[in-house]
């Protein structure tokens, strides 16, 4: 009993839960304590009157009224404001939980439910051999009632799961765009776990099941040499965004998509997977400097030619088109010249000499490809910065090399590149591989395959839409007549294509809110990638104006009346309220993908985390 003297020093008896090791029953204990006790010495006085042999040093206390943890052990209780009624949990901060990876499997991994789940994530990564984590995050699995009952029976797999999670979510509503994004946003979005708080306050428990994901479309830096669980990973992730019709795509690329695919099982399947023999070994000096210029994307290693006056330009003839409200118009055809970042157009060749009609700027601007390579079109979408936004243009071209040509001088123009570089004819060359390996003709000379003797499920390499559209025969034909363009690559040269691909698709990265921009009394669609936001008319689905984060002053976020404002160049300002979710999701999003735009591979760990914190936690 406590002696007369204890009382009358203001002491109480603070009850304490104490968590064991996985699987023991825990013990309850109660200790006689003074507001001026710090939490340090609160767990010590703890461990002393357990007295069990046991490493105490990853407990923690939790504090379960408050959903927080008291990790600031020079704290008192008095600046906790722990009073007597408050009931505490003594519990180790490494708990199990269930991960599900992107390609489905799920493994169970001791993870941090005391840091933030950056931090948690970051752990995590780090398990699994997977570098850049601040690119993935973890979420919630959807509640489905359906799935509670088959979890109840025993018989969930992780195929059900996937199924359950984006069905459930309105993925095959096709009737208006609008509404499918719209649905999108709230069963996905509102499930990503704070990156700014820890895993216990957000309410999981040990033995949860989770999400990891690939969560800003952003990638830094991806080496096979290095990366190869995380190329697999991010493989999967776009495997299933394509299959589940998460992103729209044509039947042209469906078909290459399938191919792919199809190729990647086959060599996942062989003992000896595919690789180009026919390349010479090189010598692992040579090899480190081909990564290095490859991953500073020439900023340093790009060599200009030798004259540096003498920059090449491009001249033809091609068609050009700017969009109009009620126009219907059809392309027209100038003399086209690319000099340095900038495309001039004539009204013929003769009068290439006099002014031109209009100049182009293209640093800053985006390239957005518009490509039927079976119908023999090939076109491109730049999106030129301007003060309200973004203006539209249309340029056809009559070929394959034409337009390979046109297309990498104006992505190289995007970054302030001219032609002069030596990625041009790299570059080049990408594109008209990649736009080989959409061709669904076979190579000439090359026999059609011969479909009945294929075992093919060509159901399982398309979405339901293009399953539904053709036979299981007609299927199989045109997967296997794609895949003559790209069965000499290696399994990862696959992934790799495959990740690619999925990244040039125009709606790639894009995630969509419901908000209310200031001054309007409708509601719109607000779409946020990792370089741009786009303004969307909810009616029609059509972009209205493009705003990209290079233009981007200043950001900040009204908490109280939950709105968003951010200058852009040129005195642009715009401010919106967030519908369909919190404001703090927006708020993440956009801190997400401003860090991972500004990313340096020299830049400190720590720094890159307070920053990340900053950006995503702090609502101060």
């Amino acid at each position: 009993m406590a002696t007369a003297a204890e009382y009358g020093h203001n002491s109480w008896e603070l009850s304490i839960q104490v968590d064991q090791r996985e699987g023991d029953e825990g013990m309850k204990f109660k200790l006689r304590v003074k507001g001026d006790l710090h939490i340090g010495g609160l767990m010590l006085k703890l461990v002393e009157k357990i007295k069990a042999p046991q490493d105490w040093s990853d407990h923690a206390i939790w504090w379960e009224k408050k959903s927080c943890w008291l990790l600031k052990t020079h704290w008192t209780l008095d600046k906790y404001g722990v009073q007597a009624d408050a009931d505490l949990r003594y519990t180790p901060q490494h708990k199990p939980l269930c991960i599900q990876l992107p390609n489905m499997k799920t493994v169970r991994l001791s993870v941090s439910f005391s840091c933030v789940v950056f931090k948690a994530v970051a752990e995590i990564c780090k398990a699994l051999n997977i570098r850049r984590s601040e690119e993935l995050s973890l979420l919630k699995p959807p509640d489905d009632p359906k799935k509670k009952k088959k979890k109840a029976k025993g018989t969930e797999s992780a195929f059900d799961d996937v199924l359950n999670m984006d069905m459930a979510g309105g993925i095959y509503c096709f009737a208006f765009q609008s509404l499918r994004l719209c649905i999108l946003t709230e069963t996905l979005l509102c499930r990503w776990l704070d990156s700014s708080r820890s895993l216990m306050e957000r309410g999981i428990q040990e033995n949860d099941r989770l999400l990891l994901r690939f969560k800003y479309h952003s990638f830094f830096d991806l080496n096979p040499k290095y990366d190869a669980v995380r190329i697999t990973q991010l493989y999967e992730q776009a495997r299933w965004a394509i299959l589940l019709e998460e992103i729209d795509c044509t039947e042209e690329e469906m078909l290459m998509f399938a191919s792919l695919q199809y190729h990647i099982c086959k060599l996942t399947l062989s003992t000896e997977p595919l690789t180009n023999s026919n390349e010479p070994d090189i010598d692992e000096v040579e090899a480190a400097l081909s990564n290095l210029e490859f991953t500073l994307e020439g900023r340093n290693a790009d060599k200009i030619l030798e004259d540096i006056t003498d920059i090449p330009k491009l001249e033809d003839t091609l068609k050009l088109f700017r969009p109009k409200r009620l126009t219907l118009k059809p392309y027209k055809e100038y003399w086209f010249v690319f000099r340095d970042t900038t495309i001039s157009y004539y009204k013929n060749k003769e009068s290439a000499n006099k002014e031109p009609i209009e100049q182009l700027h293209l640093r800053g601007c985006e390239v957005i490809p518009d490509v039927n390579v079976t119908e023999k079109k090939f076109g491109l979408k730049l999106l030129l910065p301007a003060a309200d936004g973004m203006n539209e243009v249309y340029i056809r071209c009559d070929n394959e090399t034409q337009y390979a040509k046109w297309k990498a001088a104006c992505i190289l123009a995007s970054k302030g590149k001219t032609m002069a570089y030596s990625s041009y004819r790299t570059e080049v060359k990408n594109i008209q591989s990649f736009l080989q390996m959409k061709s669904l003709a076979p190579p000439p000379g090359q026999a059609a395959p011969d479909v009945e003797s294929m075992e093919m499920n060509a159901e399982c390499f398309v979405s339901p839409r293009y399953a539904k559209k053709y036979k299981t025969k007609q299927l199989t034909t045109r997967i296997l007549e794609a895949l003559h363009n790209i069965s000499q690559l290696s399994l990862m040269e696959a992934k790799m294509r495959f990740i690619q691909a999925w990244q040039s698709l125009p709606e790639f990265g894009i995630k969509y809110y419901i908000v209310r921009f200031r001054g309007s009394k409708k509601d719109e669609l607000l779409g946020i990638s990792y370089n741009k936001l786009i303004r969307i008319d909810m009616s029609t689905g059509l972009p209205v104006t493009t705003w990209r984060f290079s233009n981007m002053k200043q950001w900040n976020v009204n908490w109280e009346i939950k709105q968003v404002t951010i200058d852009f160049d040129q005195s642009v300002s715009i401010a919106f309220s967030c519908q369909s979710c919190d404001c703090k999701v927006v708020h993440e999003y956009i801190g997400g993908y401003i860090f991972l735009s500004t990313r340096s591979k020299d830049q400190n760990e720590t720094l890159r985390e307070e920053l990340f914190h900053k950006l995503t936690g702090g609502q101060d």
